[in-house]
Order: structure tokens, then C-alpha cells, then sequence
């Protein structure tokens, strides 16, 4: 059988030769194929043969992704990213963000899928925050979300210190802190901003982002959520497996998260149980705020939430909009370029909506 590189180079070879013939067409009388008539050149840029072509069909948000990224931020370089559908009949993998694909499926390519290619079904949200599509079940055979049962699973891991530093705590000049952009009830929001209501009765909370009127920069993250002793981590939803950049940005920072979201047993499986304070060890939110005034009044309990950094280290993750999305796409192309193994999804939205 032959391989998917053999077949592109085969196929690539050919829309080379077809591009000289075409050339040469217009100076004398080459003959056209009719049925390439709606193939583009390959671009420049495409030149390493021996990469897989990954194929950004549904880009997320209409982000313009930088190929270069990959290299300068995960130092992953063993593909080839475009947007260019007129190279779908020789790309080793297509990506299709899952907001942007229509009810109708009317958006997806018309042209058969290649035995040899491998459809990436790119979600980041949670279940209770994806509509669901019918006609997905069978299309897919790979799998990009935060699901750690997912074929290519993405998130912030924390990674082993083989030589540990002495951690200083950044100075703190706030208690609490909360950035918040939507605090929307359609999306979820509702549970976690009644109980922060409920919360900051108790205990002052410095809100930033636009749901408080008060955006932060990109260069701004990390030394706001710094200057914080706690940093409210509250997902929209309580999915599993669905723990965010919201915890990985206080884990960076030195600040101790308050998590929302799924069981303390399932953030325990991505981050020591000793890192983080969960609502649900405290019976409503009063007590969670008398806890966290009294960390606020003992050096050395506060302290104790930093043990872990003997152990491991939090990698910072990529603020701007424009790299929102990237890592997740680098991670594609890195197992594309190493893993040939596939399987089709055949119910999809059971997958998705069943936990």
C-alpha cells in the first residue's frame, strides 16, 4: 500500500509538472487538463516533502495562525500548516473547529476524504457549551480537546523540576482576585457569578476584565494575578476534565487558585492536591471566605499552598488572542508527524455529551 507521503509526492510532483506545462502553454501549445482546471500551484512555502501537510480547513475564530508559532513557542517544527484548500487532496490531516461547522454540514469539503488522511475534530469547550451537529458520527478519526480519553489531548501540564530553586513568593498587595470576560448565562456563567456574589459578601474580591469594566493587557495577566494572594479559578462549567488556563495562570503566577469546575478528585489528577483550594471543601461560601482570611493572617499556613514548587513547575501559557488557539494546532501537527495511528469516531456526539 502506498504511504500518504508517497501519494503526495506523487501528486505533488504532478501539479509541479502541470504548473511548467501551463507556462509553457501560454508560449506555445502544451494541452490542458481539463479536470485540474481547479487546482492551485503549491505555494513556496511548502517545501520539505518529508513534513506532513496539515490542512487548517475551519481555522478557530477566523484566527490567522502564524506557521511560525510552532517553532518560536513549543518548538515543534515537524509540519506544514496552511489554510490553502486547494492542497486538501495531498494534506496528511485536516483540522475543523467544531463551533464553525454549520448545521447542514454544508461547509465541509464536497470532495471525498483520502484513505490516506486523517479529519481532527478541534473542540475546546465544555459539553454544556457545544451545539451539537448532526451527521458528525463516522466523519472524524481523530479527536483535539481537552478530554484526556481525546487522541491528541491539549492543556497546560505541569511538568517535573529535576533541580529545584527556592521559590519567593511575589509580593502581594490583594487578597482575592477575579478576571472575568463573560459572565454570561447562556454560556453557563450563572452558577459561578451568584456564588461569587454570595462570596464577596464575606470577603473583599478585586474583579478585573471586560465583565468588570476594567480589561487587562496581555502584558498585565501574569503581574495582576501575581499581586494576588488567591485567584478565583472558576470554569462556566463543571465538565470533566474541563480545567482551563483559568488555574494554569496562578499556578504560574505564584498565587494560590480557588478552583470551580469538575470534582477535587479530577483537578488531583492534573495538579497536586496541596496547590489549590476547591469550593467544594467548605459547606457554603462564607466559610470559604473565613478560610482564606485566616491563610491571609498566617504566613506559614498560606506557605504550605506552595510545596509543590519543590516537585514542579507551571509553564506560562500564551495570552494574546492571536495565539489563543495555537498551541492546540501545534499539537496536532506534532502528532501527525509522529503517530500514524487513527480510528473513526463513530458516535461522536455520545462521545462528547455522554460524560
Amino acid at each position: 500500500m502506498m504511504s500518504s507521503y508517497s501519494h503526495k509526492r506523487m501528486i505533488l510532483t504532478f501539479l509541479a509538472f502541470y504548473g511548467l506545462c501551463l507556462a509553457y502553454l501560454w508560449l506555445s501549445s502544451c494541452p490542458p487538463f481539463s479536470d485540474m482546471e481547479d487546482q492551485s500551484s503549491v505555494p513556496v512555502e511548502i517545501k520539505d516533502l518529508d513534513k506532513p501537510i496539515i490542512l487548517l480547513w475551519l481555522p478557530p475564530l477566523d484566527v490567522k495562525i502564524d506557521p511560525a508559532d510552532c517553532k518560536t513557542y513549543f518548538n515543534i517544527n515537524n509540519c506544514v500548516l496552511t489554510d490553502d484548500r486547494s492542497l486538501y487532496n495531498v494534506s496528511d490531516a485536516v483540522i475543523f473547529y467544531h463551533k464553525h461547522i454549520k448545521w447542514n454540514l454544508s461547509n465541509m469539503p464536497s470532495a471525498p476524504r483520502p484513505d490516506f488522511q486523517r479529519w481532527i475534530w478541534y473542540h475546546v469547550e465544555s459539553s454544556n457549551n457545544t451545539v451539537r451537529r448532526v451527521g458528525v458520527d463516522d466523519l472524524f478519526n481523530l479527536t483535539l480537546t481537552y478530554r484526556r480519553d481525546a487522541d491528541i489531548t491539549v492543556r497546560n501540564e505541569l511538568s517535573i523540576v529535576r533541580m529545584a530553586e527556592e521559590f519567593v513568593i511575589p509580593r502581594k498587595d490583594k487578597v482575592v482576585c477575579w478576571i472575568v470576560s463573560n459572565m454570561s448565562p447562556r454560556t453557563g456563567a450563572s452558577t459561578r457569578t451568584a456564588y461569587f456574589h454570595h462570596l464577596s459578601k464575606y470577603i473583599n474580591v478585586e474583579m478585573y476584565g471586560r465583565a468588570a469594566s476594567r480589561p487587562l493587557s496581555p502584558d498585565e495577566y501574569y503581574p495582576t494575578i501575581a499581586s494576588c494572594k488567591f485567584y478565583l479559578a472558576f470554569e462556566n462549567s463543571q465538565s470533566k476534565d474541563y480545567i482551563t488556563e483559568k488555574v494554569n495562570g496562578p499556578l504560574v503566577a505564584g498565587t494560590v487558585p480557588v478552583v470551580m469546575g469538575p470534582p477535587r478528585g479530577n483537578y488531583e489528577q492534573f495538579m497536586p492536591a496541596d496547590s489549590f483550594i476547591h469550593v467544594d471543601d467548605f459547606p457554603d461560601p462564607k466559610a470559604l471566605a473565613e478560610y482564606l482570611l485566616q491563610l491571609d493572617l498566617n504566613d506559614d499556613m498560606y506557605r504550605q499552598y506552595f510545596r509543590w514548587r519543590k516537585y514542579f513547575k507551571a509553564t506560562p501559557h500564551l495570552t494574546k488572542r492571536e495565539h489563543q488557539f495555537i498551541q492546540p494546532i501545534c499539537e496536532a501537527c506534532q502528532h501527525i508527524a509522529t503517530d500514524s495511528t487513527f480510528s473513526v469516531v463513530n458516535n461522536l456526539n455520545e462521545w462528547q455529551f455522554g460524560h
